[in-house]
């Protein structure tokens, strides 16, 4: 049985709280209704679109850097657990004369991503063993998935993993230091 518009409304707006990351595409399906009829209920509700809404998420929730610090665009965040961003390599990205992405960028995304994840005020890199596997170039997109595998009171332990298509392009595992909110705001 299809519910009204209302009482689909309500429940859409319930499960968009409990689960921010869900598509238009898993909404319709969820509802047995079009992705139009979804856009048209999430407009009338004033709930953005999904980039919006993550996005938004990101710049609440990202502690230890501001949201345009972080290298590529946060597509997922789940605080002392993981997340995801995502780089398209660009014409500034680039070495001119062979259009392979210079390696700083690759690892600024995942540096980047390493700390974002950590949730405290203050988070430093201690220490980073990286891999660059292949050559990545003009055009690719890069997406890092960060994984957050060991914790002790100071220090963060993160592996990132940067794909393009279904290859690793990058690895590297992050040793992060986080500290209390005010520690280092003195030496400022």
């Amino acid at each position: 049985m299809r519910l009204s518009k209302r009482d689909r409304q309500k429940q859409l707006q319930a499960a968009l709280e409990r689960e921010p990351f869900l598509t238009d595409e898993e909404m319709a399906g969820r509802f047995g209704v079009s992705i139009q009829t979804i856009r048209l209920d999430r407009m009338e509700l004033g709930i953005p679109e999904l980039r919006e809404r993550i996005k938004h998420m990101a710049e609440r929730n990202v502690r230890s850097l501001h949201p345009e610090e972080v290298i590529g665009e946060v597509t997922e965040l789940r605080l002392d657990q993981g997340g995801q961003s995502v780089l398209t390599i660009l014409e500034e990205h680039v070495f001119a004369r062979t259009r392979i992405a210079r390696g700083h960028h690759l690892f600024a995304q995942a540096n980047s991503l390493a700390v974002a994840v950590v949730d405290s005020e203050v988070v430093l890199t201690a220490t980073a063993s990286i891999r660059f596997v292949r050559p990545v170039h003009l055009g690719e997109q890069c997406i890092a998935k960060a994984v957050v595998v060991k914790e002790t009171p100071h220090r963060t332990q993160v592996d990132v993993q940067t794909r393009v298509g279904d290859e690793t392009v990058f690895q590297g595992v992050f040793d992060v230091y986080r500290s209390k909110e005010d520690q280092y705001a003195h030496r400022f």
